[in-house]
């Protein structure tokens, strides 16, 4: 009897690893991935120029940039040819690999919202039943096997459902960085849990709270949908992003395409996509997470990224040298030879013959640097 009731739950097990299988590779077809790269990365200067920005850029020292690190980690969540660009009509040179039809060039910067539905209404005529997810450019994910896990898990959770699912990272210190996601006690299915509220980035005192207090995940800024909860998620809270492109719908695909986006995507009002449909929906979930993410916004996230010497610095650049160094984060050109000493807790960094010097502490203060020398 035991036997029998051990081989039931046996192929139990096998039937729905079966139905997995089946309908992960049946879905690879109609999954897609929009990749926000239109950024300038100001908090990384020199190295990120409004010319060529970090996404663009060898940031880490392994031979790709974070654009090209980001495609590589959804390899076999869905085909190549489905894989979107959303960035700047200045950058289109950076990206001669991708087919020109997947290179969606913004004339102006419109923050997330509109970039978002220039990509969904763009995919929807090609793939009315298609399933998406947006993902910024410039982030770092180390357990790329549980990413892919996570995105996979999303998009069956998703697929031909009224859902929006953001992905939240698990905190392990309070960071003020980042905004943060209440989840909803008791709430969702499997490991997905139904959303509560969006916070704004806290300051020190709060995101301390929220650690303590538990139930609070950071935002990661990756959501996964289908095109149809997309659309009309646009419809009910921006009807006028929504009006914009219903009318540049007719232009997608054909050689008079840009120059019609180029006329209309100015209208398109300037806003984040949190703010234009996060904070007004019902139906969010958020996946909580833990697959090594950061997004690589600062200095002080690249030093904590990368491997450091007994001293805890972090070096990009082969012919660096240093003496009595502390904490500090380097990254200068090859073709720079350095020798630095006696530093603590500093950010060096060159490019292109413009070098930055300054405490860590002081690194939201680079902005105001760059601008400085410009002027």
């Amino acid at each position: 009897m035991v036997k029998h009731e051990y081989k039931n739950k046996i192929r139990k097990w096998m039937d729905f690893f079966l139905y997995f299988c089946k309908n992960t590779k049946d879905m690879a077809g109609k999954n897609h991935l929009v990749i926000m790269a239109g950024g300038i990365g100001s908090r990384f200067w020199p190295v990120s120029t409004p010319e060529k920005p970090k996404q663009f850029i060898d940031i880490l020292g392994t031979g790709s940039s974070l654009l090209q690190l980001t495609v590589k980690r959804f390899e076999h969540v869905c085909d190549m040819d489905h894989v979107w660009v959303v960035t700047s009509a200045r950058y289109k040179e950076q990206l001669p690999l991708l087919p020109e039809s997947n290179i969606l060039l913004e004339p102006c910067m419109r923050n997330t919202a509109p970039c978002i539905a220039y990509a969904a209404w763009k995919i929807k005529k090609k793939d009315a039943s298609a399933n998406i997810i947006v993902s910024p450019a410039d982030h770092i994910v180390t357990d790329v096997e549980e990413f892919r896990r996570v995105m996979e898990e999303g998009l069956l959770f998703t697929a031909g459902e009224d859902r929006i699912l953001t992905v939240g990272m698990r905190p392990f210190r309070p960071e003020t960085g980042y905004g943060y996601i209440k989840v909803k006690e008791g709430s969702g299915e499997g490991e997905i849990r139904e959303v509560e509220g969006f916070k704004e980035k806290p300051d020190r005192e709060t995101a301390e709270e929220y650690l303590r207090a538990g139930g609070y995940l950071w935002n990661s800024g990756i959501f996964i949908w289908n095109v149809a909860t997309v659309e009309k998620a646009f419809r009910k809270e921006q009807p006028e992003i929504a009006r914009i492109f219903d009318e540049l719908e007719e232009c997608f695909y054909t050689p008079g395409e840009q120059e019609v986006v180029n006329r209309s995507f100015p209208e398109c009002k300037n806003i984040s996509i949190d703010y234009a449909v996060m904070e007004h929906a019902h139906n969010i979930y958020v996946f909580p997470a833990d697959f090594g993410w950061s997004d690589l916004g600062t200095w002080g996230s690249l030093h904590e990224l990368s491997g450091k010497d007994a001293n805890r610095n972090a070096v990009v650049g082969e012919g660096v040298r240093l003496v009595e160094c502390r904490d500090c984060v380097v990254r200068v050109s090859p073709d720079k030879p350095m020798v630095l000493q006696g530093l603590e807790g500093y950010i060096v960094a060159e490019h292109d013959g413009v070098f930055l010097i300054c405490k860590a502490v002081e690194e939201q203060r680079i902005k105001e640097f760059s601008a400085q020398l410009q002027e």
